[in-house]
Order: C-alpha cells, then sequence, then structure tokens
C-alpha cells in the first residue's frame, strides 16, 4: 500500500474514534505510524473533520421548518391558487439568501477557524511523541532558559529569532508544508512543549492575542499570537500549571 491509497482509506476514517477496530483502516493506519508526512497529513485530515463536524453540529434549523416541509407535500385542491406562506416570493428569497450565507460560511470558515485547531491538534499529536524531541545550539538555549524562569510570563512577549533558532538546530516539524520550531521546557517540575510558527507561513490563521485555553485528549493547550508569531504550549499535567506560564 503506498501513500495515495492510504489516503484514500483513510479519508473515510470518522475523527470520533468510531472505525478505531475497524479492519478496513488498519493497514493504512498503520502506515501513519511508520510514515512522518502521512502522519503529519493524517493529524491534519482528522483536525479539519473534527471541526467541520462541530461547525455543522451548530446549526440550527428555523423554527417551523420541519412543518413547512410536510405541508409542501401535502396534496392540495386542483382549484386552489393561492400560495401557502413559505411559497410567498418575500419568503423564498429569505430562505435563498440564508442557503447561500451558509455556504459562504462553509467555504470560508475553515480557513481560519479550521487552520488554527488544526495547528493546536497537531502540536498535540506531536507532543506525544517525546522520542522525537530535543533541540540544539546556542539559541535554543537561550530561549529554553526564559521559557523555564519562574518570572516569565509567556504571553507578554518573547524574544524569537525564527531563523536564527531554525539554522541553530532547533527541532524542525512541519505542519501544512510550512516549518514550526518546537522547544521543551520543565518549569516547577512539569514539562512542557512550546510550537511556534510564523504568521507570516499562515495568513489565513485569525489567532487571538490572548491565550485560549482548551483541554483535549488528557491534556491542556494554550494558543495564542504576537505581531509576528503563533505560539502553541501543550501540557500533559493539567490546566492550572498551564495558566502559571502564562
Amino acid at each position: 500500500m503506498n501513500n495515495v491509497e492510504a489516503k484514500f482509506i483513510l479519508q473515510g476514517y470518522r475523527p470520533n474514534g468510531a472505525d478505531a477496530g475497524d479492519t478496513t483502516f488498519a493497514a493504512a493506519l498503520e502506515q501513519t505510524r511508520t510514515d512522518p508526512a502521512l502522519h503529519d497529513w493524517f493529524v491534519r485530515e482528522q483536525a479539519f473533520d473534527r471541526a467541520i463536524s462541530g461547525k455543522l453540529g451548530q446549526v440550527v434549523p428555523p423554527a417551523g421548518l420541519r412543518e413547512a416541509i410536510l405541508a409542501g407535500g401535502r396534496v392540495t385542491s386542483p382549484g386552489a391558487t393561492r400560495r401557502t406562506w413559505w411559497q410567498q416570493p418575500i419568503f423564498m428569497a429569505a430562505a435563498a439568501s440564508v442557503a447561500v450565507l451558509f455556504a459562504l460560511g462553509l467555504a470560508l470558515w475553515p480557513r481560519t477557524a479550521v487552520a488554527t485547531d488544526g495547528l493546536a491538534g497537531f502540536a498535540l499529536a506531536d507532543s506525544m511523541h517525546g522520542e522525537m524531541h530535543g533541540g540544539h545550539g546556542d539559541d535554543t538555549a537561550a530561549l529554553q532558559a526564559i521559557l523555564s524562569s519562574p518570572a516569565s510570563r509567556l504571553s507578554k512577549g518573547l524574544p524569537v529569532d525564527f531563523d536564527a533558532l531554525h539554522q541553530a538546530g532547533c527541532r524542525t516539524v512541519s505542519f501544512a508544508d510550512r516549518p514550526v520550531l518546537e522547544v521543551c521546557f520543565k518549569r516547577n517540575g512539569a514539562w512542557f512543549h512550546c510550537y511556534i510558527a510564523r504568521r507570516a507561513d499562515f495568513p489565513e490563521l485569525a489567532a487571538a492575542l490572548s491565550p485560549v485555553l482548551t483541554d483535549r485528549n488528557g491534556a491542556s493547550i494554550a494558543s495564542w499570537a504576537d505581531a509576528s508569531h503563533l505560539f502553541v504550549v501543550v501540557s500533559k499535567t493539567g490546566r492550572a500549571p498551564l495558566e502559571q506560564l502564562l
């Protein structure tokens, strides 16, 4: 099985894990564990599917829609010419407008919300593979010292020179075919993973300047941005230690 075949199969894998025991996906899932590129693609694909499912789940049908649909299926008398309320041009135009706006929303929304959620999901998945972490260079060590200092409040600003860190050997991963730095650090006995991306590399991302905290799969995640960079910090020790960093 090559990656093209694996991707074709995995596109049908539901993001809620309901297919984990389905043998149809077994070989393709195993390939994601041995192929880093396929693993990164699958993480992004699942994050996208979760976001779309969540967004569609928030759609509330207009009151009376079911009754209106059922009314349209009833047989009227042959001589009846008067339109029911939902057949009036003004209501039909309003319904068409809602449909167009909803379609546009779905087309544009993933470029922001899904991308943000996808980066956090990617960081969470990557942080679970501790054997792949580590970095080198004086620039990385200096940033680690700042991140580890109890006096540092990460959301108040970090001195990040992305190019210098990358060239010095800071661990670099790929998300959406663009580089993301990862720096591990320890504070108060707990380990954290800080992911840094350039905003210029992700112009579609609409990130909050103030930290946004979420809990997922037994870990806590903080996401925020400054003028030049996007930050995601993952903690496996709960939300409280993560909040103390910010």
